[in-house]
């Protein structure tokens, strides 16, 4: 199979055939038709992720169709059904945090793309009980940002409250999903982005933003913040911004140090936390809401050994919208 492997931080993927994998216990093989690129694959390739299992094959919003079902899979994928793969790839299921319903904070999870291979390769292999059945009606471009962006958008809003007023800092791939559910919930949205960004102000209104602007730029205050960009000089800036009382979230696995602010940002019972991962129930959630609103997701596709150019868009900021490999 061709796949793009990175075999050590820093340096551009190189394009390898590989062996086609075979499933081992609970596991499926993919025949891999997307893959999302996140920002978190950006923080893997340029070393901001310290401790990936190298040399590896990055991406882990994968949509493919099952090939193979191995032994004690665990739950019935029959060959030819279409799934999701996340970043959550596998959990011990027996820690305080997975028996509490916290299964994304396990200590000993394992995270696709990142502890096992993804899905930047023409196959992929995955835990089936962390794959989610898909509608194989939907073009898989479209809906690969969901399963990452769109998931943790979700569960960051979710952590935010009930805010009438939500402010989302940076619009990029999970800042233009989660933007169409709080619409759809009657929530009025702020879009902060760099100054200039003028696509993706333009984008944030065409998806019902009630304002978009520069960071800097909130015309009332916020109830609640949602930080997607990782820069932490964005925290002050969201707190400065959000009501007593309200909730600063940030929404990344890696984010600039955060600089020291005064004391008065936070008075007032604000709140700043973080949103670690994902559970498989805030995935179901999410991907049983996401036709119903109905979300849209704006893409732009690569082929899979235009992955590096992918990436440096996204580095460069010159994406509207979710980047996607096309398999």
């Amino acid at each position: 199979m061709e796949a793009m492997v990175l075999d050590a931080p820093g340096r551009p993927l190189r394009r390898a055939t590989l062996p086609d994998p075979e499933p081992g216990p609970g596991d499926v093989v993919l025949a891999v038709r997307a893959c999302g690129v996140c920002r978190t694959d950006l923080h893997i390739v340029d070393g901001e992720l310290t401790r990936p299992a190298l040399p590896l094959v990055p991406g882990h919003q994968i949509v493919g169709d099952v090939l193979a079902v191995g032994r004690d899979a665990g739950r019935r994928l029959e060959p030819g059904t279409r799934v999701g793969v996340p970043w959550l790839g596998w959990t011990c299921g027996r820690c305080r945090y997975c028996r509490s319903g916290a299964e994304n904070l396990c200590d000993d999870a394992r995270f696709t793309g990142y502890d096992r291979d993804g899905g930047f390769a023409e196959r992929a292999v995955a835990d089936a009980r962390y794959c989610f059945p898909l509608d194989d009606a939907a073009p898989p471009e479209t809906v690969a940002p969901l399963l990452c962006a769109g998931m943790i958008g979700y569960r960051s809003l979710r952590l935010a409250g009930d805010p009438a007023v939500v402010g989302l800092y940076g619009f990029g791939a999970a800042a233009h999903i989660v933007c169409q559910v709080a619409v759809h919930e009657g929530r009025r949205v702020v879009a902060l982005t760099r100054a200039g960004d003028a696509d993706a102000q333009r984008l944030a209104h065409d998806l019902g933003a009630s304002f978009a602007g520069a960071v800097g730029d909130e015309p009332e205050p916020l109830d609640a913040a949602i930080v997607f960009a990782p820069a932490g000089e964005l925290v002050p800036a969201a707190l400065a911004a959000v009501r007593k009382g309200g909730a600063v979230v940030c929404a990344g696995i890696h984010m600039s140090d955060i600089p020291s602010f005064p004391y008065e940002l936070l008075w007032g019972e604000r709140v700043v936390r973080s949103v670690a991962n994902l559970t498989r129930h805030d995935g179901e959630e999410f991907l049983a809401l996401a036709p119903r609103i109905p979300v849209r997701t704006t893409v732009t596709t690569f082929p899979l050994v235009e992955a590096n150019e992918a990436l440096d868009r996204l580095r460069t900021g010159r994406l509207a919208g979710a980047a996607v490999l096309v398999v």
